[in-house]
């Protein structure tokens, strides 16, 4: 057994690791390993094509046959309509009318096909569903935060028992003021006739009193030495600045109160995926200091603008926080589901080979024969990935050992650009 095998000619050595590294003597890598050698009767075999290599002889392409096109002599996905040579001075290949282009399939015995483990499976028309797990922060809603201040000058006489942090409800009183120009207009209300007395009633409006004190003012005929300031929504108590006994000067903020009924957080999303993040898309949230609990939201804005510094988007989840159980910057961790609703063609993410310049996927056309195909790809998500050119639904990719496929497709392209040394005399 050991002599049959001494007498099997070694064609070349490969990495260990089946990275596209060769050498025609034995060798070792970087780290000291030797590399392995590789018998004819062990790979692709190299006797049909040096035979083929024999019988060639530069000829002129006959007349009678019509050349189709010109393909790259080291096997990279170039053609042209005329002859042309490559970066390195190796004429283009012709391919000939009726002629396959075989230059780039690679045939593997089945032996070695068990013992790589080389499997395919088909590409699927399915829809990409992408979850992105980013950090946010839980935030106020902006447009639900009212500023309580006075239209006018006034005095304010007393503050009822609220501070920062309480939660008060609409209609609340906040304050007891007196307003000299709330006083006068009232009187005007009271006192003159129906004409005036339309004109005293928009004056209080105007100076934000609700048409039901000023309904009450007007059935009671009286003018109150003191008026309650009402609290214009339900929600907490961000600041208080008003003060028993303080002048109030017209527009002064006396209270900032924040409805936080719904409540907005921001995530913070890389701009490398906001592809698969859309406005509408659903988004759950949870937060560490509420183990157990999940918020489920929608994406509302994707704010324009990438900040420089992270390289990262705003993303702004709308929540809705009845039980005021979300508190203003509080870190949560966000889930986004992106990614396209609408089926697509998809293979599994093991099938694609990214060279850096391209991206490769190796199509299973049976009896151990497989070729490359450039693709594009697009989205990405749970395992799989969209193929947008290069492969449609039904093709067999491979999706295991394809990395062995790539180093014998390049090393059999480097062997078809070979040319046979001229003969000396």
């Amino acid at each position: 057994m050991r002599s049959r095998m001494a007498r099997v000619r070694i064609v070349y050595y490969r990495h260990p690791d089946g990275k596209p590294e060769y050498s025609g003597a034995p060798k070792k890598t970087s780290g000291g390993r030797d590399f392995a050698p590789v018998r004819e009767s062990e790979d692709v075999t190299f006797a049909d094509l040096e035979k083929g290599r024999e019988k060639t002889e530069p000829t002129a392409v006959p007349s009678e046959r019509k050349v189709k096109y010109y393909r790259n002599p080291m096997g990279l996905p170039d053609t042209s309509p005329e002859p042309k040579k490559d970066s390195m001075g190796m004429d283009y290949i012709p391919v000939f009318e009726g002629e396959a282009d075989d230059s780039g399939t690679v045939k593997v015995s089945p032996g070695k096909l068990q013992r790589t483990g080389v499997r395919s499976v088909e590409a699927t028309l399915s829809p990409i569903i992408r979850r992105l797990r980013v950090p946010g922060t839980v935030v106020l809603d902006e447009r639900r935060v009212r500023m309580v201040a006075m239209r006018t000058d006034a005095f304010v006489e007393s503050v009822a028992d609220v501070t920062t942090g309480d939660r008060v409800r609409e209609g609340q009183p906040l304050f007891q003021f007196f307003s000299k120009d709330i006083a006068a207009a009232a009187a005007e209300l009271v006192t003159q006739q129906e004409t005036s007395a339309k004109g005293g009633a928009l004056k209080l409006r105007n100076f934000g009193l609700s048409d039901d004190v000023i309904e009450g003012m007007r059935r009671s005929r009286k003018v109150p030495d003191r008026l309650d300031f009402d609290a214009p929504v339900s929600g907490v108590v961000l600041e208080r600045i008003a003060m028993p006994g303080m002048m109030a000067e017209t527009g002064q903020t006396l209270f900032r109160i924040a409805d936080t009924s719904k409540i907005w957080v921001v995530a913070e999303v890389p701009e490398s995926q906001l592809d698969a993040v859309a406005d509408g898309a659903k988004a759950i949230v949870t937060v560490r200091s509420l183990p157990g609990r999940t918020f489920t939201g929608t994406v509302a804005v994707v704010y324009p603008e990438i900040r420089m510094e992270t390289r990262t988007a705003k993303v702004r989840i709308e929540l809705d926080n009845t039980d005021g159980a979300l508190l203003a910057n509080m870190f949560a961790d966000v889930a986004i589901e992106g990614g396209k609703a609408q089926p697509v063609v998809t293979v599994p993410d093991t099938a694609v080979i990214d060279t850096g310049d391209h991206q490769v996927v190796f199509l299973d056309l049976g009896d151990g024969r497989f070729e490359p195909r450039n693709v594009k790809t697009g989205l990405r998500g749970d395992g799989k990935v969209e193929i947008a050119e290069g492969v449609k639904a039904g093709d067999r990719v491979v999706v295991a050992a394809n990395f062995l496929l790539d180093a014998e497709s390049n090393l059999t392209s480097a062997l078809n650009a070979m040319t046979p040394p001229e003969t000396k005399p």
